[in-house]
C-alpha cells in the first residue's frame, strides 16, 4: 500500500476539480498542435505561432510525441497522426544515421552535433509512450533508444548516466549532471512498464540513491545540480551565467519538486513489482518538497517560486518559470496521495491558485512560460510558449495512480473517469 485516504473535501476527490483539469488539458493540447513542422515539432511564440525561421528540435519533438501519445492513449481523438509524425521525425531527420543517437536539431543544422543524455532520455520516454499509443515505428524507435542508452550513456560502475559525447561518441564530457539523470529516472520508470524489465527500476534507484539520498540529503535536501567526473559537487558551476536554461548556478527549487514526485513514483513502481523498496524513499521525497517550499516560496517577498537560489538560500534568479510551478503542483498531489496529509492539500491548492492567477493565459492560450520578479509576463530565460509537457502532465497527474508510469496508466484505463 503506497497511498492513504485523502483529507475530507480534498480537491483530488472533487469532480469539479477534475473537470477543470480536463478542460485545461484540452486547451493546452489544442494550442500545441500548431507546433508541427515537416521535421518534427518547433517552438511556438507567445500567441501560438511558429516564427518564420522555426525549425524542429529533438527536445520539443520528443516531449510533444510523449504528450500527444498520452492524449491518444486516454481516448482523445485527433492525436494519433501527431504521435506518428513525432516517431517519424525521431527515426529520421533528428537521428544521426551515421553514428546513431540523436542530434538536437534535424541533421545538426544548429551546428551542435554532440550527443546529450538529457535529449536521449526524452527520446526514450517519447518512444515508450508511442508504443503504448500503438504508433507505427514506435517499437523500433524504442529498441534503438534503449540500445544507445545501454551502449553509451549508462555507467554501471557509477550507477548513473554520462552527460554528453561528440558526434562519434568520443570525448565524453568531464561533467555529471543531476538534470539529465533526473529525466533518465523518469524515462526508466516508463521503460520498466513498457518492456517489463525491472533492471530499469534498479537503475532508477541507483540514480536516486546517488543524487538524492547521498548528495541532496547532505544539503538539507537542496539538490546539487553539477558534479565533476568523480561525482564531487561543483558548487560554483555557472556562477557567471546564473540564468542558464539547463545548467543554472546554485539551487533549482523546481527540480526539488520534480525529484520528490519521481522518488514517489519509483517507490510505488518497486512495490508494485515486488522489489526491495527502501523506507528512505518516502523520507527523501518529503525532505525535497519541504526544502523547496521552505526556501523558495515567496523568498523575495512576492508570491511564487524563484528560479534559483545560492548556497546561502538567497534568491539569485528571481524570475518564476511555469514548469517550476507545474512540478510543484505535481509533487504536492503525489505526496497528498501517498500520505493523506492536509499539509500537502494546502500546498496543492496554493500552487494551482497561483498558476490560475499568474501563468494561465486566457487571452492567447497555453501558459506564460516565465514571469518577472513582479509576476508579470517576461522572457529573460524562456521566450514564447514551446512547452506542452510540464503543464499537460500537471493536469493529468492528479487523475493517475503513483504507478504505473503515466502513459501506461492511461493506456490501461487507470485514471479518474471524469476525464
Amino acid at each position: 500500500m503506497t497511498t492513504q485516504p485523502l483529507p475530507a473535501g480534498s480537491w483530488l476527490n472533487a469532480p469539479a476539480h477534475h473537470a477543470w483539469l480536463a478542460a485545461e488539458g484540452q486547451r493546452l493540447l489544442t494550442f500545441a498542435k500548431a507546433a508541427r513542422l515537416p521535421d518534427g515539432f518547433g517552438n511556438l511564440d507567445d500567441k501560438g505561432r511558429l516564427p518564420a525561421n522555426a525549425h524542429a528540435e529533438t527536445m520539443n519533438t520528443a516531449r510533444m510525441t510523449h504528450s500527444f501519445a498520452m492524449a491518444h492513449a486516454m481516448g482523445l481523438p485527433g492525436y494519433a497522426d501527431l504521435v506518428e509524425h513525432g516517431v517519424t521525425a525521431l527515426s529520421g531527420p533528428l537521428r544521426d544515421a551515421e553514428h546513431g543517437g540523436w542530434f538536437a536539431a534535424p541533421h545538426a543544422i544548429d551546428g551542435n552535433s554532440g550527443k546529450a543524455a538529457y535529449l536521449h532520455a526524452f527520446v526514450a520516454l517519447a518512444a515508450s509512450s508511442a508504443v503504448v499509443a500503438g504508433a507505427a515505428g514506435a517499437q523500433a524507435l524504442l529498441t534503438d533508444a534503449i540500445t544507445v542508452i545501454d551502449q553509451h550513456f549508462w555507467r554501471e560502475d557509477e550507477g548513473a548516466m554520462l552527460e554528453s559525447f561528440a558526434q562519434d561518441w568520443s570525448g565524453v564530457e568531464a561533467y555529471r549532471g543531476a538534470n539529465s539523470n533526473m529525466h533518465a529516472t523518469e524515462a526508466f520508470l516508463a521503460l520498466a512498464d513498457v518492456t517489463g524489465d525491472t533492471r530499469w527500476l534498479d537503475r532508477a534507484l541507483r540514480i536516486v540513491e546517488r543524487v538524492i539520498h547521498t548528495h541532496a540529503a547532505r544539503q538539507r535536501f537542496m539538490v546539487i545540480e553539477h558534479f565533476d567526473a568523480q561525482w564531487n559537487p561543483v558548487f560554483d558551476y555557472n556562477q557567471d551565467n546564473p540564468a542558464d536554461g539547463f545548467r543554472p548556478y546554485g539551487i533549482t527549487p523546481g527540480h526539488g519538486f520534480e525529484w520528490a514526485r519521481l522518488v514517489l513514483h519509483l517507490e510505488a513502481a518497486r512495490l508494485q513489482a515486488g522489489l526491495d523498496t527502501p523506507d528512505w524513499l518516502l523520507t527523501d521525497a518529503k525532505g525535497l518538497f519541504a526544502s523547496a517550499c521552505d526556501y523558495a516560496w515567496a523568498v523575495d517577498g512576492a508570491p511564487g517560486i524563484v528560479y534559483t537560489l545560492d548556497w546561502h538560500r538567497q534568491p539569485v534568479v528571481r524570475e518564476r518559470l511555469h514548469w517550476t510551478h507545474a512540478e510543484a503542483s505535481a509533487a504536492a498531489q503525489a505526496l497528498l496521495k501517498r500520505t493523506g496529509a492536509q499539509h500537502y492539500e494546502t500546498w496543492y491548492r496554493r500552487f494551482w491558485e497561483f498558476c490560475e492567477t499568474h501563468f494561465i493565459d486566457r487571452l492567447h492560450g497555453s501558459w506564460h512560460h516565465e514571469l518577472d520578479p513582479h509576476n508579470q509576463p517576461g522572457s529573460k530565460i524562456w521566450g514564447g510558449k514551446p512547452d506542452l509537457y510540464h503543464a499537460w502532465q500537471a493536469v493529468l497527474l492528479p487523475a493517475l495512480p503513483l504507478a504505473p508510469s503515466m502513459a501506461s496508466a492511461l493506456g490501461r484505463g487507470r485514471y479518474v473517469t471524469g476525464w
